[in-house]
């Protein structure tokens, strides 16, 4: 008997089976708009367009320690509520400005979420929190979020989990993340190789850096690939390869990696393969247990090298949200959710986001203080 299970010949008309062999377990095939239309339909302004590509140029300077100011992605762990999303925004934006001189700061908007088993993939797949899955309307919800963010001179980074959605929001993307889960994908790994920005690629989920080093390698390179083109045909893409990717230290499930001896040996496997020795790290996920009331101790930590003088640490990542902690989401059922708190992994509160951000400013200004005395 075989193994796998098969259609009934008497379904095999029915409209809930697949015309064909190759379809029979697809339900359904409906039209997705094509991503010019939706860059016609929610345009980037020709001064969000130069916040974008400037903060795109200042975090490969950091990256190659041209600029010594310390790069900063903070933002909610995912978007699923727009006018909180926009409220946190806007209060980013100003302490953005106040801490200019010694931090790029980039508001974390993730739109898309890898899940473990199910759950909500994100706005993009499920804008109405529902399970409706309207990809249209969350296409569309996820660029005119991107676009107002970048508007208010504040850049947005976001992780690229389905290569296809790129094409709808990567101009207004100032930097993007690759996953601990995708981390040895090929796809996502050509898919690096062709985007326009400084890629964070976070090291595998047992804490290692070596995949890390080896997908930035391989993006490093030129590929060719299927993709689809702006209207929406298919096509043969091929890449020039990325150069300003980078390792994200995001921790594993053997423990924390942001520690004095782990940035080290990143570093090391960076030089030895003849790439830039600086590395981002992630407050949140391993680096903190998943507990957000510890993100702080990982940035104090940090804040203490990086003012001793550590320039292989380039940047940090922090989950943040208005209200500190998580709530849980069942799909259909919003009205009773809490505005500014996460839907996913629980973030720090504002008041504590401010204290990290101020922290991190304030060795940021050290460190540059003494290269500056160093030099002189």
């Amino acid at each position: 008997m075989s193994p796998f299970s098969t259609v009934d010949a008497s379904a095999a008309d029915s409209a809930t089976v697949g015309s064909s062999a190759f379809d029979a377990r697809i339900a359904a095939l409906n039209p997705l708009l094509t991503p010019a239309a939706l860059r016609a339909e929610v345009p980037l302004p020709s001064g969000a367009r130069r916040t974008v590509l400037r903060a795109r140029e200042d975090f490969v300077r950091i990256l190659q320690g041209v600029d010594d100011r310390l790069a900063v992605v903070v933002g909610p762990c995912s978007v699923h509520d727009t006018a909180a999303t926009l409220a946190y925004a806007r209060r980013l934006a100003d302490l953005a400005r106040q801490t200019e001189d010694s931090l790029l700061v980039i508001m974390r908007v993730y739109v898309e979420k890898p899940r473990t088993r199910l759950g909500w993939k994100g706005l993009v797949n499920d804008p109405g929190l529902d399970g409706t899955h309207d990809l249209n309307e969350g296409l569309r919800r996820a660029r005119e979020l991107m676009v107002q963010i970048v508007r208010s001179g504040l850049p947005v980074g976001c992780e690229f989990l389905d290569p296809s959605v790129t094409r709808y929001l990567s101009d207004a993307v100032s930097w993007a993340s690759i996953g601990a889960r995708t981390v040895q994908s090929q796809v996502h790994r050509q898919l690096a190789s062709g985007l326009n920005m400084p890629i964070g690629i976070k090291n595998g989920t047992d804490g290692s850096a070596k995949d890390a080093v080896d997908a930035i390698v391989a993006a490093a390179h030129g590929h060719v690939y299927p993709g689809v083109t702006d209207e929406g045909v298919a096509a043969v893409v091929t890449s020039f390869g990325n150069p300003d990717c980078h390792v994200v230290l995001r921790g594993g499930n053997n423990g924390p990696n942001y520690g004095h001896q782990h940035v080290a040996g990143a570093v090391d496997l960076l030089e030895a393969t003849g790439l830039p020795p600086r590395v981002v790290i992630d407050a949140s996920h391993g680096n903190s247990g998943k507990d957000h009331e510890r993100q702080r101790d990982v940035v104090e930590d940090v804040a203490v090298r990086v003012a001793d003088g550590d320039t292989g640490i380039a940047g940090m990542m922090v989950e943040s949200f208005l209200r500190p902690g998580r709530q849980d989401l069942v799909l259909g059922r919003t009205d009773h959710l809490v505005p500014g708190l996460s839907v996913t992994d629980a973030c720090a509160g504002w008041d504590q986001t401010v204290r990290m951000v101020e922290r991190l400013a304030e060795a940021a200004a050290k460190r540059s203080a003494r290269t500056t005395a160093l030099v002189a």
